[in-house]
C-alpha cells in the first residue's frame, strides 16, 4: 500500500515579488511550500467532531497532488490517510464527497481496507443521488478484486440498465475497465449491455454500450459480426456510437475479405459495403468523414467503389470548419498513395486549399497534389511550398519530403529541380526525423535514378560539413564510399571526408575512415594518398578508429588485386552461422590460445534466420491467396505503389540482383549452376493461413529454368513430417518439363524452410499455363510421453492450390529516365503495331491499370495517371524481358460514349520476335 514517487519539491516555484523596474511576473503555484509531515498533521482535520468540508477539500487536494507527484507514503501513513478519509463519509456535502472518491481511488488500499471502504460505497449505490451512484460505481469497481466483484455483481448490472445516464455510462465504463482481469464475470452482463445499447436515448450510453459489446466479443470474429448484423438492423442515433458502428462494420468487412475469395466474397461483404455507403448520406458530419475514411481504408477497395467516399471528402475541402478541411485533406492524401486517379477529381479544390489560413491544411493540399498532379505543374507547387517551408512542424515536412520523393520516381525527367529543392531544405533547421527523411529520399533517388548520383552526392557532402546528427554522417559516409569511387571525379569527395576524421566524434571518424579505405581499394590512383591520410588517423584517441585506420593501412599497402577483388579481401562478408560461431569462439577462448582462430571450423549459414526467410516468403497477412496471386503479382510489377503488400518493406516483385533471395538461390549448389537469378516474384499461398500445413510458393526466373520454391511450416506439433517435397503437374503449361526437386528433410513447427521444383523452360520460351502442386512427405507420430517421434511412418499427401504461371513473370518493370530518348534509339526494324477492343470499362483509368498488369511493365514518365473524365490517353511502359531484352510499349486508349474502349498498342524492343510476343500476351489476354 505504500506510494512510490519523486521529489515533491521538483515542480514548485515559489512567488517572486514583481521588481519596480521589471516587465514579468513570475506564475505563482498554490502548492507551493508543501511538506507532506505537515499536510499529514493537517489531515487530522478528518478525525473532528464537526467536519469542516472546505478545509477537508483542501487537505485532500494537497494529498491528491503529493501523491501524483509520487510522493513516498509508508504503509502506516497511508492506512492512517484511508481510514481518515473514509469517515468523511459521514458528511453530504457534494463537493467533499467527490474528493473523497478521488482520494480512496488513488491511495489504492489493500484487500482488508478495501472491505471496510466497500459498505460506505453500496450505501452510495443505492443513493438517490445520480452523482453519488455514479462515482460510487467507478471508485468501486477501480479497488475491488474479483472475490468482491462475485458479491456485487447484481449491483452493478441493475447500474447498467438505470434510467439516469450518467449512473449507466458510469457502470459501462467501469465495465470495460473490469474486462481485463475478470473476463469471464464481465461477459455475463452482455444482456444488458444489449438493452442498455437499444432501449437507452442518451447518446452517451449508446456509446459506451457497444464499445463495451465490442469489448466482450474483440477476440470472436465471427461473434463480432453477429453483433454489427444486429446493431445495423436497430435504431443507433447517437453520432458517437454510430461512428463505432462504422468502423466495426469496416473492421469486418476486411477480415471476411481477408478469409474469402472470388465472387462468395463479393457476396458476404457487399451489404457491409453498402451499410458504408448508406452513412455517407447521415445527418451527422462525423459519420460521414467516418463512412468515407472507412471506404477509403478498405484494402481491395475499386474506383468505383471509392468515387462516392472520394465525392463526400471533396465536399469538405470547402467546410468553413478548419477541422472537417484538415480531416479531408489528410484523407485524400492517404487514398493518393494508392489511387491518385481517383484523387485527381478533387485537384481543383485542392488547389484553392493551397493559401488556406491553417498552414497544416495548405501542407497536405500540396503533398497531395504532388502525387496526383502532372509533370507541368511540378515547378509551381516546389515554389509555393517553399514559400511557407519554415512555418510548419517537421511532422509535416515529413510529409511534404515523402511526397517529393515519390514524385521524383513518377517524373525522373524533374530529378535536377526536386534535388536542388531537397538540398535547400536540408540546410534550414530541423529537427532529426526531419533530415533523416530528406537525407533518406536523396539516397533514394541517387539510387533509382543514375542521372541525379552526382547531384545528390554532392548534396551530402556539404550536409555532413555542419551535421549535428551522428547516424546520419554515419549514413553518408557509407554511401560516399561505395558510390563514391565509381563517379566520373572520386578525387573531390577525399576532402569532405578526410575532414570528418579531424572535426567529429570517434563513431564519425571510424566511418570516414572505413570509406577512405574505400577509395583507395576502388581508385589505385588515390591509393598513394588514401594511404597518406590514414596514416595520420593511426594516432587517433579511440581505439576503434585506431584499430581501423591501422587495418585497411595495412591491406592497402599490401593490395596487389583488382578493384573487385580488392573491395571483398578489405570488406569481406562473413557467410556464417552467428549462434555457430558464437559456440566455436567461447571453446577457442576456454582452451589454448596460441594459434589463431580457424574460421572454417564454423559451419556456413544458408539464411540468416528462419524468421527472416519467413519474411521475406511472405507468411502473414502480406501473402496474397493462389487465386488472387497472378493479378496482384502483376499488380506488384506494375508500380511501385501498388506493389506494397507481398513482399517486406513494401515490394512486389524484383529485380533478381535486388531479390531478398538472391543470397539464398547462390548458396544452394544445384541452383547456383543455373546461373544470376532474372526476377523473383510475388509469393503466393497455395493453402489457408490456418490449415495443418501452410505452404507459400514463390517463383524465380532464371536464363532458362523457372524455380518454384516452396515456403512450408508444419503447424501440427504431435507430428514429425520428413521427406517433404512437391510434386508439380505441368500437363497445362505445355512449354515446362519438370527438371528435378530439391526435398525437404524435415518441415519445421517453429519456423519456415523450403523445398524447391526446378523447371526446365523448352526453347527459352515465355511458357505460361496452369501447374498442380502436391505436396508429399512420410508422417512420423510423435509419442506423448517420450516426446520422440516414431521409428517407421506412412508416406502421405496433401493437395495444393494451383500455380498460374502468367507472361508478367518474365517482364522485370524497369523505368527509362528518358523514354523518347530511349525509344527513337530502339531499333525500329523491331516495331510492332495493332489495335485491339477492350470492350466496356468504367473508364480509362481502369483499362490503363489493366493493360499494366498483364504486360507487368514499368509506366513512364507518370503517364499512368489518367485526368478524370478523359476521352483518350497514352502511356508510356517500359521493362526488360527474362534474356535481359528492353521493351517498350506505347498506348493509345480512347473510349467512346457506350463505354467501350479501343487501344492501338506499339512495341519496339530488342528482337522483332519479343515484339511480336508482346502482341501475342494481349490476344491472349
Amino acid at each position: 500500500m505504500a506510494l512510490t514517487a519523486q521529489d515533491s519539491m521538483a515542480p514548485l516555484r515559489g512567488p517572486k515579488k514583481k521588481d519596480e523596474d521589471g516587465d514579468d511576473e513570475t506564475e505563482f503555484s498554490p502548492f507551493y511550500g508543501i511538506d507532506k509531515s505537515i499536510v499529514l498533521q493537517e489531515a487530522r482535520v478528518f478525525n473532528d467532531t464537526q467536519i469542516d468540508p472546505r478545509k477537508c477539500q483542501q487537505v485532500i487536494t494537497k494529498l491528491l497532488y503529493l501523491i501524483h507527484q509520487g510522493e513516498q507514503f509508508t504503509k502506516k501513513e497511508a492506512s492512517e490517510v484511508f481510514f481518515g478519509v473514509t469517515k468523511l463519509f459521514q458528511n453530504h456535502d457534494p463537493n467533499l464527497r467527490r474528493m473523497v472518491y478521488l482520494c480512496i481511488r488513488d491511495i489504492c488500499p489493500g484487500t482488508d481496507e478495501v472491505i471496510i471502504v466497500t459498505s460506505s460505497l453500496m450505501k452510495d449505490m443505492n443513493s438517490r443521488t445520480d452523482l453519488y451512484r455514479s462515482n460510487a460505481v467507478r471508485v468501486l469497481c477501480d479497488i475491488i478484486d474479483s472475490q468482491l466483484l462475485v458479491q456485487v455483481e447484481r449491483y452493478l448490472k441493475q447500474a447498467i440498465v438505470d434510467k439516469s445516464p450518467v449512473v449507466a455510462s458510469s457502470a459501462l465504463v467501469s465495465a470495460m475497465h473490469l474486462l481485463k482481469n475478470n473476463a469471464d464475470i464481465v461477459r455475463r452482463w452482455s444482456s444488458e449491455a444489449q438493452e442498455a445499447s437499444l432501449n437507452n436515448r442518451s447518446p452517451m450510453v449508446q456509446f459506451h454500450a457497444i464499445a463495451l459489446l465490442h469489448a466482450m466479443r474483440a477476440n470472436d470474429r465471427l461473434a463480432v459480426s453477429k453483433l454489427v448484423s444486429s446493431l445495423t438492423k436497430a435504431s443507433v442515433k447517437c453520432p458517437l456510437a454510430q461512428c463505432l458502428l462504422v468502423r466495426y462494420v469496416a473492421q469486418v468487412a476486411q477480415d471476411s475479405a481477408d478469409s474469402l475469395e472470388g465472387a462468395n466474397n463479393a457476396n458476404v461483404i457487399r451489404p457491409y459495403f453498402d451499410l458504408l455507403e448508406s452513412s455517407l448520406r447521415h445527418k451527422s458530419e462525423v459519420v460521414i468523414f467516418e463512412a468515407a475514411r472507412a471506404i477509403c481504408s478498405l484494402k481491395d477497395v475499386t474506383l468505383r467503389e471509392l468515387t462516392p467516399a472520394i465525392t463526400v471528402l471533396q465536399l469538405f475541402l470547402s467546410s468553413s470548419k478548419p477541422v472537417m478541411r484538415f480531416a479531408a485533406v489528410r484523407a485524400l492524401s492517404r487514398v493518393a498513395l494508392t489511387h491518385p486517379t481517383a484523387v485527381a477529381n478533387c485537384n481543383i479544390d485542392l488547389e484553392s486549399l493551397i493559401g488556406d489560413s491553417n498552414r497544416s491544411v495548405a501542407t497536405l493540399a500540396i503533398t497531395t497534389l504532388l502525387k496526383t498532379g502532372n509533370e507541368n505543374n511540378v515547378d509551381k507547387l516546389l515554389k509555393q511550398i517553399g514559400g511557407f517551408m519554415a512555418d510548419i512542424p517537421d511532422e509535416f515536412k515529413v510529409v511534404v519530403v515523402q511526397a517529393i520523393q515519390s514524385l521524383c520516381f513518377k517524373f525522373p525527367s524533374k530529378q535536377r529541380l526536386m534535388m536542388n529543392f531537397l538540398s535547400s531544405i536540408l540546410r534550414e533547421e530541423g529537427g532529426f526525423e526531419f533530415k533523416k527523411a530528406i537525407v533518406g529520399s536523396i539516397l533514394a533517388l541517387i539510387k533509382e535514378v543514375p542521372d541525379a548520383k552526382e547531384a545528390g552526392l554532392n548534396h551530402l557532402c556539404e550536409f555532413i560539413e555542419d551535421c549535428e546528427f551522428t547516424f546520419l554522417s554515419v549514413q553518408v559516409l557509407h554511401v560516399l564510399g561505395e558510390d563514391g569511387p565509381k563517379t566520373k571525379d572520386p578525387n573531390k569527395y577525399i576532402r569532405y571526408i578526410y575532414n570528418r576524421t579531424i572535426l567529429e566524434n570517434a563513431t564519425v571518424r571510424a566511418a570516414a575512415v572505413s570509406a577512405l579505405a574505400s577509395f583507395g581499394i576502388q581508385v589505385e590512383s588515390l591509393r598513394a594518398r588514401v594511404l597518406t591520410l590514414l596514416k595520420r588517423a593511426l594516432s587517433d584517441t579511440d581505439d576503434e578508429v585506431r584499430d581501423r585506420a591501422t587495418l585497411h593501412h595495412c591491406q592497402l599497402q599490401t593490395l596487389t588485386l583488382t578493384a573487385a577483388a580488392a573491395a571483398a579481401e578489405v570488406t569481406p562478408v562473413l557467410n556464417v552461422d552467428p549462434n555457430a560461431l558464437e559456440k566455436k569462439l567461447q571453446e577457442y577462448l576456454a582452451g589454448p590460445c596460441d594459434k589463431p582462430f580457424d574460421l572454417n571450423v564454423v559451419p556456413k549459414a544458408v539464411v540468416s534466420s528462419s524468421a527472416a526467410a519467413a519474411a521475406a516468403a511472405g507468411f502473414g497477412s502480406g501473402v496474397t491467396s493462389a487465386a488472387t496471386g497472378t493479378a496482384a503479382a502483376a499488380a506488384a510489377t506494375g508500380s511501385g505503389a501498388a506493389g506494397g503488400g507481398f513482399l517486406p518493406n513494401g515490394v512486389g516483385a524484383v529485380d533478381g540482383s535486388a531479390s531478398p533471395y538472391a543470397g539464398l538461390l547462390a548458396s544452394i549448389p544445384q541452383l547456383a549452376t543455373l546461373g544470376p537469378v532474372f526476377k523473383s516474384c510475388a509469393p503466393v499461398r497455395l493453402t489457408e493461413a490456418d490449415t495443418e500445413y501452410v505452404v507459400v510458393c514463390v517463383k524465380h526466373i532464371f536464363e532458362s529454368h523457372l524455380v518454384l520454391q516452396f515456403d512450408c511450416r508444419n503447424t501440427i506439433t504431435e507430428q514429425v513430417l520428413e521427406n517433404v517435397s512437391v510434386a508439380v503437374d505441368v500437363a497445362e503449361a505445355e512449354d515446362l518439363e519438370e527438371d528435378f526437386v530439391i526435398p525437404l528433410a524435415v518441415m519445421p513447427t517453429d519456423g519456415v524452410d523450403r523445398c524447391f521444383s526446378i523447371l526446365r523452360r523448352r526453347d527459352d520460351c515465355l511458357a505460361v499455363g496452369k501447374v498442380v502442386n502436391l505436396l508429399k512427405f512420410r508422417i512420423k507420430e510423435i509419442d506423448p510421453s517420450t516426446g520422440e517421434a516414431e521409428e517407421e511412418g506412412f508416406e502421405d499427401e496433401y493437395q495444393l492450390e494451383d500455380l498460374e504461371v502468367s507472361p508478367s513473370d518474365y517482364i522485370r518493370p524497369v523505368a527509362v529516365p528518358n523514354f523518347r530518348k530511349a525509344w527513337t534509339e530502339m531499333d525500329p526494324s523491331t516495331e510492332k503495331a495493332d489495335e485491339y477492343g477492350l470492350g466496356p470499362r468504367e473508364g480509362l483509368a481502369e483499362a490503363v491499370e489493366a493493360v499494366t498488369n498483364i504486360l507487368g511493365m514499368k509506366p513512364c514518365e507518370g503517364t499512368d495517371a489518367v485526368p478524370p473524365n478523359a476521352r483518350s490517353h497514352s502511356v508510356l511502359l517500359s521493362g526488360v524481358c527474362v534474356g535481359n531484352q528492353q521493351v517498350l510499349v506505347r498506348l493509345a486508349l480512347g473510349i467512346d460514349a457506350s463505354r467501350n474502349v479501343a487501344m492501338k498498342l506499339i512495341v519496339r524492343s530488342d528482337s522483332p520476335e519479343l515484339s511480336e510476343t508482346i502482341h501475342s500476351i494481349i490476344q491472349q489476354a
